[in-house]
């Protein structure tokens, strides 16, 4: 028997709802690294990630009466703890303007080759990519960010992120194919800086 078959979910939320803590503790272990996983994939490195799944929960808990069990209880407190990233993401001061000067010169190589170059690029590159691609998203707007996370690096489909935003499947496309463009226009507006 695997440990999600062991976790008896209903359960453990009969025993929370009758303000029983210790099922209360045993549920935030069950949910904490799928709450965490969605923190983490959501939000800059330099966001208190703990704090943030602290508040995921404490929502959780003061809207469970809400549950009505029309979906799986999981995907409840994914898009609890979506929504949350959104709201933490939209009450984050507005950056000054990221210039290519902000970029080392090996960051700026970096984003400059992955930008220009089909082919595969070494491991240490693409994390160095991948921290990039991070610095660049975080001059989107929160709803921006998200769409081009969940769709071009989590790689979810168009459903899932409707189940997850609660936004509907066109809306989904355009919010993408707008922020790759202003995406695009935040790169080209760097190259631009970079070569005057």
């Amino acid at each position: 028997m695997s440990e999600e078959e062991a976790f008896d979910l209903p359960g453990c939320l009969v025993r929370v709802r009758a303000r029983d803590q210790a099922a209360a503790r045993e549920l935030v272990e069950h949910l904490y690294p799928l709450v965490i996983r969605i923190v983490r994939s959501h939000l800059p490195r330099r966001v208190a990630e703990e704090d943030l799944a602290q508040d995921i929960f404490l929502k959780m808990f003061t809207r469970l009466e809400q549950y009505q069990g029309t979906v799986p209880f999981p995907h409840w407190v994914s898009r609890i703890a979506v929504t949350t990233c959104i709201d933490q993401l939209r009450a984050q001061k507005r950056r000054p303007e990221f210039r290519w000067s902000d970029l080392s010169e090996n960051e700026a190589q970096l984003l400059d080759n992955v930008l220009t170059n089909d082919d595969e690029s070494p491991p240490d590159e693409a994390l160095e990519a991948r921290e990039l691609v991070g610095k660049l998203l975080g001059q989107l707007k929160p709803d921006d960010q998200l769409v081009i996370r969940l769709l071009d690096l989590e790689q979810k489909t168009i459903r899932e992120i409707s189940a997850l935003t609660g936004w509907n499947g066109a809306l989904v496309k355009v919010r993408a194919f707008r922020a790759r463009r202003k995406l695009h226009k935040l790169f080209t507006a760097l190259q631009r800086k970079e070569r005057s």
